[in-house]
C-alpha cells in the first residue's frame, strides 16, 4: 500500500479488500487513519464478488482473445496488454442489476422446478 500511495501522491485511492483479518489489523488501521485519501472496501462476507472478476475475463476472452490469431505468446499478451490499456482509458464500475424481487422470483422458479424434478425421480 505504501509503494501504491506513493505512486499515486495527489489522488483519492479506493482499494478493494476481502474480510481476511490482515486488513483489520490495528497497524493497518492506524495507517489507514494516517492516510485519509486511501479508503478500503471491503467485500461482503460469503458474496460472490469474484463473479464480477470472472465477467471480466469473460468479455476480454469474447472481445479479445476468442477466434483471434496469435503467432506467438508475445502476440497474445500485446493483444490482451493492449485491450486492458484501452478498457481502463474508459473503465466504469460493474453493478449487479437485478433487483431483490427479480432475484428471489428467480429462486422462487428454481425452487419450483427442482421441487417437479424430485417428484418425477419418485415415480
Amino acid at each position: 500500500m505504501k509503494t501504491l500511495a506513493a505512486a499515486y501522491p495527489n489522488r483519492e485511492l479506493h482499494v478493494v479488500v476481502d474480510n481476511l483479518s490482515t486488513h483489520t489489523t490495528d497497524e493497518v488501521k492506524a495507517w489507514l487513519n494516517a492516510n485519509p485519501r486511501i479508503v478500503f472496501h471491503f467485500t461482503p462476507t460469503g458474496s460472490s464478488w469474484l463473479n464480477m472478476v470472472e465477467i471480466w475475463f469473460g468479455i476480454i476472452t469474447r472481445q479479445a482473445i476468442r477466434r483471434g490469431t496469435f503467432t506467438s505468446v508475445t502476440c497474445l499478451t500485446r493483444a490482451i496488454t493492449d485491450y486492458v490499456t484501452a478498457w481502463n482509458t474508459d473503465a466504469q464500475p460493474f453493478f449487479w442489476t437485478a433487483t431483490p424481487g427479480e432475484i428471489l422470483a428467480k429462486v422462487r422458479w428454481v425452487h419450483t422446478e427442482v421441487r417437479k424434478l424430485l417428484t418425477n425421480n419418485d415415480k
